[in-house]
Formats: structure tokens, sequence, C-alpha cells
């Protein structure tokens, strides 16, 4: 229950900046920004929680007990992720205007290098920060004699959020102000002598004087318009020109190299369901039945991916003390369990399964309790809305948590990692729910309470 109120923590202070950023001139302008924070934040549980996964399980399996073999496994592990990151950034900068295009008609390609800048920037710091993170984590775990797979997760989820979106934050208003500064002096050394600038009163009329080269000789100031118009470019180029390096890291581990070769597919899948969860957010985040959504929306969708995360490592690690990959043990043997089985038996996945569904119910009480404290005013305070609220995270929770038990089963004896190929799709889909759930709460919330308030005025307004 402690880890995951830290994470709740970490999680209910994104939410609020999430909240406070949403009205920021950049997320404003572009609104395809909002879309990308789902994938974004998600690649904590594509690419950290399934890192901290896979080092739990080399943690509780011994492999990293030799310093040697433990700097091996670290830095393949951390190159990996890099790689991951810096590729799967942009790709959902891709998905995000594709999916904006689609719903507008139409594509804004000036907005183009500011999304795919601030997207795989993010995705790289954020990436590597929480790496590193989850080293320190794991290895301290280890030498406590903590399993780390019960904390290791929980604290990606809590830090991962916030540092995800600070960031996003930070780099998407800098390049935001940094092209709106440049257009301002564009329009400056385009206006004619004596003629208000174009930024002030709209274009300015033709002189065959207007637009004429900076001087030759002003050197400082072409290199400075040269560097300004470049930013955005060189920062993508910069960053994917890095992989190569990555990848010669990652070559060290085999089996890290294996998971560099086939491993695209789960985390690029998830990345694609989590930018639906995205679009959802993009379409209703504004709207007033949906007040309150920005605060909820991390909140929700990182308890089911952190509950979910933990109990797929949890059977990964089983699997690996228990069994060889491709075997299921006896008792595992059928790929579909009936949903009684997974959650209501005295195995030891099923007992982990109710636990953390117990923990559910008791700790969105605790975060909204929390929530309405300090933003009270911006959510919704109706006890309809706190139960419909409850519900969607007990749904979305039993789901994940039956979905995980079938998903280790089914890559397992296709001798394929549950770290590795689980947790991306269950975190992505958890988005998907955590959203699409959230969001069908606030709006029956809201209907519920316009009819309530249609009654009271056909009441007041009916005969004495």
């Amino acid at each position: 229950m402690v880890p995951l109120l830290l994470s709740g923590l970490g999680m209910m202070t994104a939410g609020l900046v999430m909240n406070t950023i949403q009205h920021w001139p950049v997320f404003m302008e572009v609104k395809d920004l909002l879309t990308l924070v789902p994938p974004l934040v998600g690649l904590k549980g594509n690419l950290e929680m399934t890192l901290a996964s896979r080092l739990s399980t080399a943690a509780n399996t011994g492999q990293i007990d030799d310093p040697r073999e433990q700097h091996r496994v670290i830095s393949s592990n951390l190159a990996l992720v890099q790689v991951q990151a810096t590729v799967v950034g942009f790709l959902a900068a891709m998905a995000a205007l594709l999916l904006g295009a689609l719903s507008r008609g139409e594509l804004d390609f000036e907005k183009v290098e500011l999304l795919c800048a601030s997207s795989v920037i993010t995705a790289f710091l954020a990436a590597f920060a929480l790496g590193m993170l989850m080293v320190c984590i794991v290895i301290g775990a280890r030498k406590l004699g903590v399993n780390p797979d019960n904390i290791a997760t929980p604290i990606a989820a809590s830090l991962g959020d916030l540092i995800t979106l600070s960031i996003l934050a930070f780099f998407s208003s800098f390049f935001y102000k940094h092209k709106a500064e440049q257009q301002n002096t564009s329009d400056l050394e385009c206006s004619d002598t004596g003629t208000v600038s174009v930024s002030a009163l709209g274009p300015a009329p033709y002189h065959p004087r207007s637009c004429l080269p900076p001087p030759i000789f002003n050197s400082l100031g072409d290199s400075q318009s040269s560097y300004s118009r470049y930013l955005t470019p060189l920062v993508c180029i910069g960053l994917m020109a890095l992989t190569p390096v990555w990848v010669l890291i990652a070559k060290k581990n085999p089996p890290i190299m294996k998971i560099l070769k086939f491993g695209w597919f789960p985390i690029i899948l998830a990345m694609m369901i989590s930018s639906f969860g995205g679009l959802i957010l993009n379409k209703t985040i504004s709207k007033e039945q949906y007040k309150g959504m920005a605060i909820f929306t991390p909140i929700i969708c990182g308890v089911g991916g952190n509950l979910v995360a933990i109990q797929t490592s949890r059977i990964s690690t089983y699997l690996h003390m228990w069994s060889t990959p491709g075997v299921l043990p006896l008792w595992m043997k059928k790929f579909w369990p009936n949903p009684c089985s997974a959650f209501c038996t005295s195995e030891i996945n099923s007992m982990s399964a109710r636990v953390l569904l117990f923990l559910v119910i008791p700790g969105h009480l605790i975060f909204l309790y929390v929530i309405y404290l300090v933003e009270g005013h911006s959510v919704p305070n109706s006890k309809t809305f706190v139960v419909f609220y409850l519900l969607a995270g007990l749904i979305q929770v039993t789901i994940l948590l039956y979905l995980a038990e079938v998903m280790a089963r089914l890559t397992w004896h296709q001798a394929l990692d549950p770290d590795n190929h689980c947790i991306p799709y269950l975190t992505g889909l958890g988005d998907l729910l955590g959203t699409g759930l959230l969001a069908l709460c606030f709006l029956i919330s809201w209907l519920l309470s316009e009819a309530e308030l249609d009654g009271i005025l056909e009441l007041a307004s009916g005969p004495p």
C-alpha cells in the first residue's frame, strides 16, 4: 500500500501540473501536444517499467550479483531504453499529427517541427533520468533484501508522470517562444522604415525596399537567425544521430540485442493505443462538462498501469524461477483461465491479483480526498461522480489484471519474456481504458446534474 500511495502522490502532482499547463499558450495553440501526453507519459510503462521489471527479474535470479556482469546488464539495458525512447518519441509525434489531421480534416505543417522536437527530447531525457533511477532502486533493494518487483515499478510510476510532463511543458514552451521571437524578428526585418511591424497590425504593404536581406557584414545576426531557424530540426537530428552509439553498447548483451531487433512491435502498438487515449483527452479537456479531466487522467491511468505492471512483473519472475521459456507449469496450462480462478484461488498469482484489486478503492479514495483539499474548485464535487469514478477504476484494474494473467501465459508459451512483451500492451491499454472510462464518468455525472437541474427548474416554474 505504501508504494502505491507514494506513486499516487507523484501522479496527483502530475495531474495538478497538467491542469496548469493546459492553459499555457503553447498547449492552447498546438492542440496536438495534448494528444502526445498519454503516449509520452505511457513510455514509463512501455520502457521504464519494462526496464524495472527486467532488472528486478535479473536481481531476483542472481544475474547482477557479480560486479562485471552487473555493469554489462545495466549498461546494455539503459542503451536499449534510449534507442526505444528516441524512436518511439518521434513516432508518437507522427501519430499525434496524423490523428489531429484526421479529426480536423487538415494537417498543420507549421507545428510539425515543434511537435517532433518536443516529443523526441522529452522521451529521451525522461527515459535517461528514470532509467538511472530504476538502476539505483533495483541495486539498492537487492542489497537491502527487498523484492524490487514491489517497489521499482511504483516509484517509476510516481516520478515518471511528473518528470515527463515537466520536461514536455518546459521544452515545448521554449521552442514555442523561440519560434515566436524568430517570427517577430523576421517581421521586423521585412518591414520598411517608418512602417509598423507586421506582427502588430498585420501584413505591411509591398514596397520595393521591403524584405531586403540583412547586411552582409552582420555575421552575428545572420548566425543567430540561422540558429533560430534550425533549432528544432537540429534537436531531432542530433538525438536521432546518437542511436548508433546506443546500439553498439546494447550489443554487449545478446538477449538485449534480441529485444532491440524483435521487440519493437509491442512498444509501438502500445504507443498507438495510448495515442487514442490522447485523442480522447485532446477532445474533452477544454470542454466545461469535462472540467477536472486534466487532474484525474494521470491518476486513473497511472494507478491501472502501476498495478498491472506489478502483477506482470511478479508473474514473470514466478515463471523464470519455476519453469523454462516455452513450457508452462502444469497449473497454468490453460491460456484463458476462468476469471474466478484468476482472482479467487489460493495460487500465489491469484492471491497477488486479489491484493492489488483490493487496493484500488482505498487508494483512489485517498487520492480523491487530497485532490478535493488542494483543487476542490476545479473538479466535480458530487457523490455521483465519486461513485462512477471508483467504479471506473475498479473496472479498469479488473480487466487489466485478468489480461495480465492471460498475456503472461501466452507470451511464455511462445518462449517470449512477459517483462518485454506484456507490460507495454497492458499499460497502453490502461491509458486508453482509463481515459475513456474517465471521460464517460464526467459525461454521465454532467448529464445527471443537468437532468436534476431541469427537474428543479420545472418544479420551481410549476403552479403553486
